[in-house]
């Protein structure tokens, strides 16, 4: 038996959108075709951030902070913070210390947001600038918050760009994409081309997750 050898299968923005018109039962013919395929596939790019489907665009970020100051503004492309940790360093010793999300009204009620200690707790302020916010306000101008950040995917701008994706999520990339189309040009197949979406979401999504081992700890008491 002979193998390819190869491990490239990378298709670009314009071969996705003729898999997607076909399976529409359509073809694509005109600069129109692809200019609303393409503001469809960005909208569904939208649509799979807020449904998480998108752990591989978590980055480390880090912010260095200022005594008294408990709000910093964070790139416009970073759609949520998902834990973040205060780093102190002692001498040589550095130490990591884990903060807890506050939402929105707990952040609102906390009496005096000014009191000035090791922060513990933080928000995320999700504008179209995003502010993270953190209580108690910093003690001191050496601290460092570091957090894993979700991103925004790359939009598709050109035909001939390639999308910012594992090639595992290509087969929900697709269905999507003949889903979306379908709504404008096919839909009669609406309803089958949703069903197949799903399934491949499902799936994209199992595979999205954090996997860890399963450890259980045997309570032991001496009598």
């Amino acid at each position: 038996m002979s193998l390819s050898g190869s491990t490239n299968f990378e298709p670009n923005v314009t071969e996705f959108i003729e898999e997607a018109f076909e399976r529409c039962g359509l073809e694509l013919r005109t600069g129109y075709d692809l200019k609303t395929a393409r503001r469809s596939i960005n909208l569904m790019l939208a649509e799979w951030a807020n449904r998480g489907l998108n752990q591989w665009t978590i980055e480390e970020g880090t912010q260095t902070v200022t005594q008294g100051t408990n709000s910093y503004t964070l790139n416009s492309n970073i759609i949520d913070i998902l834990d973040v940790v205060l780093r102190r360093t002692v001498n040589t010793t550095q130490t990591d210390i884990s903060m807890n999300r506050l939402s929105r009204s707990e952040f609102l009620n906390i009496p005096n947001k000014t009191t000035q200690a090791r922060p513990s707790q933080f928000f995320l302020e999700k504008s179209n600038t995003p502010i993270l916010k953190v209580y108690p306000a910093p003690e001191n101008s050496t601290d460092i918050l570091v957090f894993n950040k979700l991103v925004r995917m790359d939009d598709a701008d050109s035909a001939i760009n390639t999308m910012d994706m594992p090639f595992r999520f290509y087969p929900c990339f697709t269905a999507g994409l003949a889903y979306y189309i379908s709504m404008k040009r096919a839909p009669e197949k609406t309803p089958m081309l949703k069903t197949v979406y799903e399934e491949e979401f499902r799936r994209a999504a199992d595979q999205d997750e954090d996997r860890a081992s399963l450890r259980i700890r045997p309570n032991v008491r001496v009598m």
